[in-house]
């Protein structure tokens, strides 16, 4: 299957998740399908309600990123054993919201843990790793206003804090690195190195403009660096479809195309809200000008986060002192 074919199908897979994501929002899972797109080598990406999941696999087991909603994991668990019937040794997850961290308490129980390239005699063997920036064990570990903590099952218990963390997996270097301060304080993307496939979390989505979660340590400087990076990161086939794939938190399968143009998005946006700042306009005078207008069509969704909200969250990125 060639590239234009493969982000095709991840395009139709999205679009079979409509009725997903309405029952999501109704917390009634009965009708979600997780969907398989196989995306190179032992790289998978699984569609269904919340955050795509990534999924490599090989004669290691399997090594996953995000894990969606917990009423979901049979149904995952499910989708995975279409291409591997080997354990979930690691699972890292990109950041704390509950669409890519509520299915961690039963999917890391469908897996059995790794130390030293042995399985381990310990309480926990039978449970795969748990892995993230030690800012998600820090969000998931404490209530939030009215939002409980995360049952201690699900959180992280192998965090890194620096930039990154490496693992040797399948015969494949994988590099977990930090983004601070873009999505949340507590971002991971996820390079597959030889598979040159990267899952990127919310911090890139091609289906609706990125929530910038300032209470929990995001911001729109934050998400343009970020974004920055990634470019970096990827290397396109010249003058041609191709190169490094990006897996992103919500949407469909990509390349650096896709992740340009949500570049020039996020700055353009960026800088008009900032200009009209600097003119001392109030935030409902900034939300009156629809400084959006021209990328609603491609990056308004339904929902329940509108432009609105989008624009506010970088007016209030802009002007609140940190």
């Amino acid at each position: 299957m060639n590239l234009r074919k493969s982000i095709l199908l991840g395009s139709a897979l999205f679009a079979l998740t409509a009725l997903s994501l309405q029952a999501q929002q109704q917390q009634n899972f009965d009708n979600v399908q997780e969907h398989v797109l196989h995306v190179r080598g032992g790289i998978y990406m699984i569609v269904g309600a919340g955050g795509n999941i990534t999924a490599q696999a090989g004669p290691d087991g399997v090594f996953l990123v995000d894990t969606q909603f917990a009423p979901l994991s049979d149904k995952i668990l499910a989708a995975i054993r279409t291409f591997s019937d080997l354990p979930i040794h690691y699972i890292v997850n990109t950041h704390y919201h509950g669409d890519h961290t509520g299915g961690n308490a039963n999917l890391r129980k469908a897996g059995a843990k790794v130390v030293g390239g042995n399985f381990t005699n310990d309480v926990d063997a039978n449970q795969a790793s748990l892995i993230a920036h030690e800012n998600v064990l820090n969000r998931m570990s404490a209530a939030n206003g009215a939002t409980p903590a995360s049952p201690p099952e699900s959180w992280p218990a192998d965090t890194y804090v620096g930039d990154k963390k490496d693992f040797y997996f399948n015969n494949e270097g994988i590099r977990v690195q930090h983004m601070p301060n873009a999505h949340t304080d507590g971002d991971s993307i996820v390079y597959f190195r030889s598979s040159d496939v990267i899952a990127t979390g919310d911090i890139f989505v091609t289906s609706n403009y990125p929530r910038i979660d300032l209470a929990s340590g995001g911001s729109i400087n934050g998400e343009i660096d970020a974004i920055n990076k990634l470019i970096d990161m990827v290397i396109p086939v010249y003058g041609q479809e191709g190169g490094t794939l990006l897996i992103p938190g919500h949407g469909r399968l990509s390349e650096l195309g896709e992740l340009v143009d949500f570049r020039e998005m996020l700055t353009v946006i960026r800088d008009r809200v900032r200009d009209q700042i600097k003119k001392g306009q109030t935030l409902d005078q900034v939300k009156a000008s629809h400084p959006t207008l021209d990328y609603d069509p491609e990056f308004s969704a339904p929902g329940n986060y509108t432009p609105d909200m989008f624009v506010e969250s970088i007016y209030k990125s802009l002007t609140e002192k940190k």
